[in-house]
């Protein structure tokens, strides 16, 4: 099989660079491999729900204005300041063109949602989420001429002095290998977090208790394949976009409706009914990607988050029903924790909470004064039944580990040169921006910058070499 370019992946960033290809060149052959089966297709971002953009104004999908220096300081934050300033802000810069460049090929937007995701001013919505866009996307490429095979999974590259020559893919229908040739290889065939042994070996036993909330198919092959062609690798292999979600979320695809939402609006216990972290350090957009590693490290990986009544109008509600209770003591019973521990813990709290004006829309005056783990926003006393717990575990998106590139999307060898005609997109090139730490809908944006990038640029490289 023979074809100008090639795109390993089939999810957002992948969409991108194989309809931004084929736009800049109808005549040539392009192939899309998608390692999953149709039903399953577009890999993790057919459970998103929105990308992250600057605007200087209110636009059609967003509200007010979002500079791109805020923008940059959301992610300088939630990364501890560990980010490439200069690759951040080339992303954030590119990112209203990749809400326009979505609308050209058929994704449509909605107003945003209110409670307490407070996006409406940063993230534009797909109407219908990420499937509505991975199916317009799949729909626009085919439209163009780009050839889509699935359950084609890339398993190796065959490289030449800098060059790939050629991919050894499995064709999964027919249970047999082939080779493929091309002239330009994109590789955005996401991290590996659905690769339970390599999960396991950089995070040790605890990983067994993960859980993966995007696709099964994103196994880091393509990732393994680079090392060993000697790309230059950066990223560690424990960080990566972690969410606390509801703990009876099946093990893998469970999306973003397995996310609990009502974090900042109580408190969070571990197995020992004591609180280890403060839950209103900020609004949840900005935070909530840090609890997943907060429960990875308590005993067995779980925790649990309580509410009363007060506050169930004030957040969307998870997939699963919460556990509900009329006593705290018929709470502890309920999801297995030491009764006297448990109310131990919450009349300590409620003795804490300074009484302000709660208000979630905002970073509000009702904190807690005493505690050792103070509570600095939102903080009401749970004291009115019936009480709410959702059980939570780590739920693993992407990982941060991957390849280094430059802002042609073109991947560098460990040598410090660059490889002819490999280019990289998504999840597999994140870590260049992100280093820990996570804010809502910035991987859908590095994946659709990059995505545009490395299809123009694999088209540019052919032209150059005409």
């Amino acid at each position: 099989m023979n074809f100008d370019v090639v795109v390993i992946g089939g999810g957002n960033a992948a969409l991108c660079a194989a309809i931004a290809a084929a736009s800049e060149d109808r005549a040539l052959k392009i192939a899309l491999l998608e390692s999953a089966p149709k039903e399953w297709r577009g890999g993790n971002s057919q459970h998103t729900r929105n990308l992250r953009s600057m605007h200087d104004a209110p636009t059609d999908v967003l509200v007010e204005n979002y500079s791109e220096d805020e923008f940059f300081e959301d992610v300088f934050k939630v990364t501890k300041g560990q980010t490439n300033e200069e690759y951040a802000r080339f992303v954030i810069s590119r990112t209203p063109q990749a809400v326009e460049f979505a609308k050209k090929h058929g994704v449509r937007f909605q107003p945003s949602m209110r409670g307490t995701l407070h996006l409406g001013r940063t993230n534009a919505f797909f109407l219908g989420g990420g499937k509505s866009l991975v199916n317009a996307y799949f729909t626009a490429a085919h439209n163009l001429g780009v050839q889509i095979f699935y359950e084609f999974e890339a398993l190796d590259l065959v490289m030449e002095n800098g060059f790939c020559k050629e991919i050894v893919v499995l064709d999964k229908k027919q249970n047999q290998k082939v080779q493929i040739k091309a002239k330009a290889f994109i590789v955005a065939s996401g991290g590996f977090e659905s690769n339970l042994e390599w999960l396991e070996s950089a995070w040790g036993e605890k990983a067994r208790n993960f859980i993966i909330r995007g696709t099964r198919f994103n196994e880091g092959k393509m990732l393994k394949a680079l090392q060993n062609a000697k790309a230059q690798i950066i990223g560690d292999p424990t960080q990566g976009h972690m969410v606390a979600i509801d703990a009876r979320t099946p093990k893998y695809d469970g999306g973003i409706a397995s996310r609990v939402d009502c974090v900042s609006l109580g408190i969070v216990v571990n197995k020992s009914a004591q609180r280890f972290y403060d839950e209103g350090e900020d609004f949840w957009p900005k935070r909530y990607a840090i609890w997943g590693r907060l429960v990875a490290n308590e005993e067995d990986q779980i925790a649990y988050s309580i509410t009363d009544s007060k506050v169930q109008k004030c957040y969307m509600p998870s997939l699963f029903e919460p556990i509900v209770a009329n006593s705290i003591e018929e709470l502890a019973v309920k999801i297995g924790l030491d009764e006297k521990a448990l109310c131990k813990t919450l009349e300590e709290y409620n003795k804490s909470v300074v009484d302000g004006e709660f208000n979630h829309t905002i970073q509000d005056n009702c904190h807690t004064k005493g505690l050792k783990i103070e509570k600095t926003h939102w903080a009401l006393r749970i004291d009115t039944p019936p009480f709410y717990c959702y059980p939570l575990r780590p739920g693993v998106t992407f990982t941060y580990m991957g390849v280094k590139v430059d802002k042609n999307a073109r991947i560098y060898r460990d040598n410090g040169e660059l490889f002819e005609n490999l280019f990289a997109a998504g999840e597999i090139m994140a870590g260049n921006i992100l280093t820990q730490g996570y804010v809502a809908g910035f991987g859908m944006s590095i994946g659709s910058v990059f995505g545009r990038l490395a299809g123009e640029n694999a088209v540019n490289l052919l032209k150059e070499k005409k």
